[in-house]
């Protein structure tokens, strides 16, 4: 349901946009705004139908379907939450308010239902059965590297902001409101950025002790970043900043440096996380010192029992190997 209310909200900035490139155009912050049409949308409704596109294709074929489902619902509960009380105040005729408050309430009982139903179809793992499969060792070591810088680069930049920017755009950067215009569906910007550094600094501890819920998150805070980075280096290009890039100062270099390193840092987490998982250890424990399934030669169900040697009797059941 959500997904289909992102498309049917899409379709409806197309329309009224007279084309897709408008659309882009507006998101990328490179149109005239004195011209063009406003949005309901932006960049971030169209990581979400992705996420949501691969969260049903997890629910049906894969073994971490609940964690990704409770991932996939806690994000869009966490990033369509404003809309409850920053639409009805928003400056759009009052029919277009009332859909995007239907739309928010619609998609927030969404998110508790994934929820509800990650945590409800989380079933114990069976003894010699594989549990979730989450990053392996290394890939988990890289993902925490990648989206640690970077979810470091993003908490910067918002600290730096209440600085430079006046003083009239707070607090409704963060919760909405006057003098700010924010399109419909979405939530202010600096609530956005935070949900986003949340996300991924989260996934990068998650990535590194191996949790089976950091592919989910890391692959969905990767395609935001893909996304900053792609919206970033748009501009720099449309309008070229990078050949004054030597002349700027040093916070416009290091701004237009970060939206590089989003467009590279992203589809690199996307391909390092959308692997197969490392297989996780067989319940009862690791191969113990004496070889077998369990802790001290304890022997797992399957395995077959220890052959002796020529001339000795078995090990009785409960000790050691014989003298």
């Amino acid at each position: 349901m959500p997904a289909l209310l992102i498309i049917a909200w899409l379709v409806r900035d197309v329309r009224a946009a007279d084309g897709l490139m408008p659309v882009w155009e507006y998101w990328s912050g490179t149109a005239d705004l004195r011209d063009a049409p406003r949005t309901t949308t932006s960049t971030t409704s169209l990581v979400l139908l992705l996420a949501y596109a691969a969260a049903a294709v997890a629910a049906l074929r894969s073994a971490s379907a609940a964690s990704v489902l409770i991932v996939t619902g806690v994000v869009t509960f966490a990033l369509r939450l404003p809309g409850v009380w920053t639409i009805a105040d928003a400056p759009a005729p009052e029919d277009l308010r009332d859909r995007a408050l239907l739309t928010t309430y619609v998609a927030l009982a969404a998110g508790l239902a994934m929820i509800v139903v990650g945590v409800a179809g989380r079933r114990p793992v069976p003894e010699g059965a594989e549990g979730p499969a989450g990053p392996g060792r290394g890939a988990g070591v890289a993902v925490f590297l990648l989206l640690g810088f970077q979810g470091v680069l993003f908490a910067a930049w918002e600290i730096r902001q209440p600085f430079v920017y006046p003083s009239e755009l707070y607090p409704a950067w963060f919760i909405g409101g006057e003098p700010l215009t924010t399109p419909l569906t979405e939530g202010p910007p600096g609530w956005v950025a935070v949900t986003h550094v949340l996300m991924l600094l989260v996934a990068a501890v998650g990535a590194v002790v191996g949790a089976a819920h950091a592919r989910a998150l890391g692959l969905i805070a990767g395609g935001f970043v893909l996304s900053s980075g792609v919206v970033g280096v748009a501009r720099i290009v449309h309008y070229e900043m990078y050949e004054q890039f030597l002349d700027l100062d040093i916070e416009a270099q290091l701004n237009m440096l970060t939206s590089v390193s989003s467009l590279l840092v992203g589809p690199v987490v996307i391909i390092v996380l959308a692997r197969r998982g490392v297989e996780r250890i067989p319940v009862g424990g690791a191969p113990g010192p004496w070889g077998g399934g369990g802790a001290w030669g304890a022997q797992q169900p399957g395995y077959p029992p220890p052959q002796a040697a020529p001339g000795q009797q078995p090990p009785a059941p409960g000790f050691g190997p014989p003298p």
